[in-house]
């Protein structure tokens, strides 16, 4: 029964981190070039959406899911004495939560409350700086999450 927690966990774990790299991909790859397109009103008015329509139930799941399955995994790994691995997933949860969830809570989130500050009709002299702001920071938690996914997906398919 652990060995198939244990492979379920791996299996979520791994899910949560590609659903979450893929997120911020195609934001970063697709969206936000799109936005660069579009006059400020237009930007100050789609991204304050964006930013309160992603706050629902299933996005949570999956952004702090991230978190937690690896740390499961870790658990069974501890529970299986395989300690080596455990911490391997146990770190890779830890750079997750340092990585996406406490930078998006300290860069992105603060910059989304101020865009959604905005008046469209009279926006801050600095709205295209805090857009490309909005858009590196964006762009890092990508690259963390397709760096975490990648990893762990390396650990599902090497022979122990």
């Amino acid at each position: 029964m652990t060995k198939f927690l244990l492979n379920q966990s791996k299996f979520i774990s791994i899910l949560m981190f590609g659903m979450m790299a893929g997120f911020f991909a195609t934001y970063s790859f697709n969206v936000n070039y799109a936005m660069l397109q579009v006059d400020g009103a237009t930007y100050a008015t789609v991204q304050s959406l964006f930013n309160i329509n992603v706050r629902h139930l299933g996005f949570f799941l999956c952004f702090f899911g991230a978190a937690v399955a690896p740390l499961i995994t870790s658990l069974l790994l501890f529970i299986n004495a395989e300690r080596r691995k455990a911490l391997i997933w146990a770190v890779l949860s830890l750079l997750y939560i340092l990585g996406i969830i406490v930078f998006t809570k300290f860069i992105n989130l603060p910059l989304n409350y101020y865009t959604e500050s905005w008046d469209p009709k009279h926006l801050p002299n600095d709205w295209q700086e805090i857009r490309d702001n909005w858009n590196q920071a964006n762009l890092y938690r990508t690259w963390v999450c397709i760096g975490l996914f990648s990893i762990a997906l390396s650990l599902s398919i090497q022979r122990t």
